[in-house]
This record gives structure tokens, sequence and C-alpha cells, in this order.
């Protein structure tokens, strides 16, 4: 790896204060870097199509906005951590140094990420399509009434949920809101996703897990507001009969990772309370 790419966060201080620390490091190394604003693409989406890494400083956020950016390059991406919670993330402000010394030196291995594609069609035409690392979310607008969701995969009728949102998350997305709605934890190196009633009423109120080459078609029905969001910051008004058509992506998601191939339970039980934060590894 020779030319490192560097996303600070706009809006976090520090984030580009140690952009700058990065970028100095990386160079006194004889790697060449760049440093941008992750929200201006603008300013460096020419650059952006030779680089060999991206190195992401921020939230969980600013790694699914980065992702979003990466996928077509297909470049793999590093986060330091500088959120709050920080599942993505491979590095901390108390030890980039370390774990940029051994990407430089080749001692690192890159992990795939299984991205999903939603195509939103109206009238029996595409209006738009959304790429996701984490989850794609159907749901209510500003009124508290429920939806009423029409699943299907492969074609064939499975079940209509009437509840508040319908999430259809990646292993990545597993613990986020998936998680949080109660759906299962599922480690990255799966390739299934996972489709999640969110407060259902008299309905199906299960989890679903489907194989990556499903396709699911939800048919939404409702009089009032709704949305569909992806990884929550892309999203677009639904109107009723609207149909989401989700689908894996063609393309993943790349990570480069120094800890060992366990780090996705130990940074797991970590984040749950179950484990001290030394124990990470």
């Amino acid at each position: 790896m020779t030319i490192f790419g560097i996303l600070y966060h706009p809006k976090i201080v520090a984030s580009q204060t140690l952009a700058a620390e990065i970028e100095a490091w990386l160079k006194q190394r004889g790697v060449d870097a760049w440093t941008a604003s992750a929200w201006e693409e603008a300013a460096f989406s020419e650059a952006l199509a030779g680089a060999d890494l991206l190195l992401v400083l921020g939230g969980d956020g600013s790694t699914l906005h980065a992702a979003r950016l990466a996928l077509p390059h297909k470049i793999p991406i590093l986060g330091v951590n500088l959120g709050r919670v920080g599942f993505l993330s491979e590095a901390h402000p108390n030890d980039w140094r370390e774990k940029l010394a051994k990407v430089i030196q080749g001692e690192y291995w890159i992990e795939e990420r299984l991205m999903l594609q939603a195509s939103l069609r109206r009238n029996g035409q595409i209006i738009n399509t959304f790429s996701a690392l984490n989850d794609l979310v159907i749901g209510r607008g500003k009124q508290a009434r429920v939806l009423h969701l029409h699943l299907s995969v492969d074609g064939d009728h499975v079940t209509t949920y009437t509840a508040d949102a319908l999430i259809v998350a990646t292993p990545t997305g597993s613990t986020a809101y998936s998680m949080a709605a109660g759906g299962p934890l599922l480690p990255p190196q799966l390739q299934n996703f996972v489709v999640v009633p969110v407060a259902a009423h008299l309905s199906l109120d299960r989890a679903l897990v489907l194989h990556e080459e499903a396709e699911i078609t939800i048919q939404v029905q409702m009089g009032h507001e709704a949305m569909l969001t992806a990884d929550g910051q892309d999203g677009l008004d639904l109107e009723s009969a609207d149909e989401v058509v989700i689908r894996k992506h063609h393309n993943h998601s790349y990570f480069a990772r120094v800890e060992s191939s366990g780090y996705f339970y130990r940074r797991l039980m970590r984040r749950l309370g179950y484990l001290r934060p030394q124990s990470e590894g």
C-alpha cells in the first residue's frame, strides 16, 4: 500500500487535528497520503480512485458513509474510532501508530463484508436505488401509526407485517438497529441477511434469516407517511403501493484488519459489557 486517503469528520474538531498528524506520520515513512472532509466528496473524488487504503476518523456513521464512497473502487477501509461505539473501527486515538505500522509492513488481512442494494419501484418504474452496509429500513413517518408491509422472497409471498418498521440487515447491521429490535447477531463472515420487524402487532414478530441470493420484495401499504432509509443516512419518502426490492450488492465492502479473525466476538462482548476494555485484544 503506497497511497492512503484520510477522511475526517468536519464536526469533530479532534478528527481534523488527528488527520493532519496521521498524514505527517505516514509521509515520514514514505507513504503518500492526502486528507479531506468525508462530506466534501467532490474535493477528493479523483484522488479516491487511486487510493490503496481509506482511513476514516470518526464513529460508525462515518465508516458507513465511507463504505459507500469506497464501494465502486473496492478500496479497503481502516477506521480510527472517535465516536461512541466503534464496532467497525480497527484503531483508536491511542494506538493508531501501532496499527498503521503493521499495515505498512504488510501485517494485515482483508475482511469482506456483504452489502445490500435496494431499488424503489413505483407504478412499475424504478425511481431510485440505494446501497447499504448496515441495513435498509422501511419505517413510519411522523404519525405513530403502523404500516402494512407485504414480504415476498424469490417471488413468493411470505407474510404481511403490521408494524412500525421493517429492517433488512446485513451481518454488519445485525449489531445495530436489528439487534435493538431483537434480531440475531451474525458474524461478519456470513453472507446471509436478516429481516426484523419493529413493534409487530398481531403479525409475525420473529426475525427471518435469508440466504445471500434471496431477492426480497416489500410492498408498502399505508394512508400516512413512510420512509425508506439506508444506513440511517440516505432516505426517501414512500407512497402507498411502492415496492422495495432488496438483494445483495454485486460488490463487497473491504476492511483492513490487524487483529486476529476472532476479534468480532471479543469486541462484541466488550461492547455488551461482558469483558473489560483491555480484553478486546
